[in-house]
This record gives structure tokens, sequence and C-alpha cells, in this order.
């Protein structure tokens, strides 16, 4: 592992003994890793004696909930003045599970005018240059595990505890697709270990994640596949469509469709899976592929305005949801 050189990690330990105002960002629309690296890394500093604090462009989803400190993030979308103010008053912002600055939503612009040291841990393809020190490995299967990795290069492997370890496990997992991706490798499993050895029950953190749904979590999950999910065998691709009135019909809140895009991809046979719901104006659509040789990356880029991982990335759609889907079945053919 040499993401974390020595000369940048001694550099790192000198901004921290001077910083008297720490902010923690991630990416808009968060998920497990974004959430559990955030999580993990403050309450590691603040058991450095640090004063610091996470600040994320909108809200969490509730199957979150449960990780210690996750009343203590502050999103912008529902108290954007006091997100300002921990903004320009930090003197070291760490930026993580993000690349760019694009990927902050409406903290975009405060996050440009700000001063403070800026700090990316991140494993997404193609880092910007907007950020003062850069730790990018974009061969690990999430952010929450470079986090584990940034600890020990700090010389702090033995701090890890239960409170550090669970958002952190909680990250690994949920970004590896619960240790099946190509990204997990025998360092992975080796985090896993040390976390465990600091305390943490994975089971419980597996319960905690995938067993806290709603009823209509569970509707709206069964009427997405049994009557919106297209098959195109010819692509070996599988295609769900959720627009806004079908959200709404079955309550939807955040959270509600984590890791539908994910069951195309179980089906026997399917290389591709594509899920698109409509929301905030846009068809957001999620991408994700089998097997090394079968990037989707590439397609969410070239065509939807997105990117990612090989195997799993994120797109949009400035119109229709009928015109996503249209544009998706004609470049197919450029994909299979």
């Amino acid at each position: 592992m040499y993401t974390f050189d020595e000369q940048s990690i001694v550099q790192v330990k000198k901004i921290l003994s001077s910083s008297k105002n720490i902010v923690i960002v991630a990416h808009k629309s968060p998920d497990g890793d974004s959430i559990g690296s955030s999580l993990g890394l403050f309450h590691y500093l603040e058991k450095l004696g640090c004063n610091v604090k996470v600040c994320h462009p909108d809200p969490a989803p509730y199957f979150l909930e449960w990780m210690t400190g996750f009343d203590q993030i502050i999103d912008a979308e529902s108290q954007f003045e006091e997100v300002n103010k921990q903004v320009e008053s930090a003197d070291l912002i760490f930026c993580l599970d993000f690349n760019a600055m694009s990927r902050v939503g409406i903290m975009k612009e405060m996050l440009t005018k700000s001063d403070a040291f800026k700090i990316m841990i991140d494993h997404h393809l193609d880092p910007s240059d907007e950020f003062d020190l850069l730790f990018s490995e974009t061969s690990s299967c999430s952010t929450a595990q470079l986090i584990v990795d940034f600890i020990e290069a700090m010389g702090d492997i033995d701090l890890l505890d239960v409170n550090i370890g669970e958002p952190l496990y909680c990250g690994i997992m949920t970004d590896s697709g619960s240790f099946r991706f190509p990204s997990v490798t025998a360092h992975t499993h080796e985090v896993i270990a040390r976390l465990m050895r600091g305390g943490v029950e994975p089971y419980k953190i597996h319960e905690a994640v995938f067993d806290t749904n709603t009823f209509d979590k569970l509707r709206l999950n069964s009427y997405a596949i049994n009557e919106k999910m297209e098959i195109l065998d010819e692509f070996k691709t599988s295609i769900i469509s959720l627009d806004k009135a079908e959200l709404e019909r079955f309550n939807y809140v955040k959270g509600d469709t984590e890791g539908l895009v994910n069951v195309g991809l179980s089906i026997q046979g399917i290389r591709k899976s594509i899920f698109l719901s409509e929301g905030d104006g846009i068809i957001k659509i999620s991408f994700r592929s089998k097997g090394k040789d079968n990037p989707i990356n590439v397609m969410a880029g070239t065509y939807f305005n997105g990117g990612g991982h090989a195997n799993a990335s994120g797109g949009r759609w400035d119109g229709t949801m009928e015109e996503a889907i249209a544009k998706i079945k004609s470049v197919l053919p450029e994909f299979n």
C-alpha cells in the first residue's frame, strides 16, 4: 500500500496540530461508504482531541441512523447557514469519497471559496486537482477501507474501537457489495480482521443495514421487480425504471431503492443492470456490470453525464424517463 506515503503523513500531522476547526465533507446523495468513512474519521479525530464537524450536502438514508454520531451530521439541505458557518471557520477540510467539487451539490461554492487546507481521501477514478493534498487509491474497494489505512499510516491503529470501526465496516461492506465485488482483496479482509479485533461485530451491522425495512419499501421493491423490470436478452441487460408517481404511490423515502440495481444483476445470464428513478427534476441512473472485461463506467460517462468505477457507476438524464430508456437501448449495442 503506497497511498499514504511517509512525507504526506508528516504533512498531515503538522496541519492537524495547528488546525482549530476541522470539517469532514462527503458527496451528495450519501451512501454507506460516504457516511461510514465520515463517521469513522470523525470518531478518530475526536479521539485525537480535534474539534471536528461532519457537514454533508443532504440527509442520509434512514437505514444508516444506527451509527454512533449519525445525529451529529449537519446537512446543508436543511441547515445551510450552519454548514456555511462551519466551512467558513474551518482550517482543514477532509473531502471523503468524491473526486471533484462537482460531486458536493449545494456545497460546491462554499467549499471552492474556502481558504481551508483540503485533503481528499477517495477511491474513484480521475481525481481533480481542486485539493491541496490527495490520497487516491482507485483499486480500493471503498473510502472506508482507505480511512483504516490512513489511521494505520498515522501510527494510530491501536486507537481503533467500536465507534470508529462500526461505520468503517459498514462503508466497506456496502461499497463492496457485501464483499463480492472484484475490488475486494486479501487486504480488505485483513482490514476487516483488524476492525473485529477492535470490537466490531459484523452480524450486528449486516442486520442494521439489510434487515431494517419498512413495509412500503418492500412493496415498492416487489412492484419494481414484478412490474417494471425489463430483460434485454440480446444485450444480457436488465432495466428497471420508477417515475415520480410510482415512487409517491409507495410513500418513497430516501434509501428505499438502495440495492435495487443489484437485483437485476443477480439474474442468471445478466451482465449489465441499469436502474432509473425520477427525482430532483432529473432522471437518476445507476449502472452495474459483472466482470473485469465488462466495464459500465464508459457508457455512464459518454452518454449520461456520469462515471465512477468500472463495474459500478452513476449518471443522469435531463429529460423524460421514456427518452432516457430509449437512449440506453440505442447505445447498448456499442457495449455488448
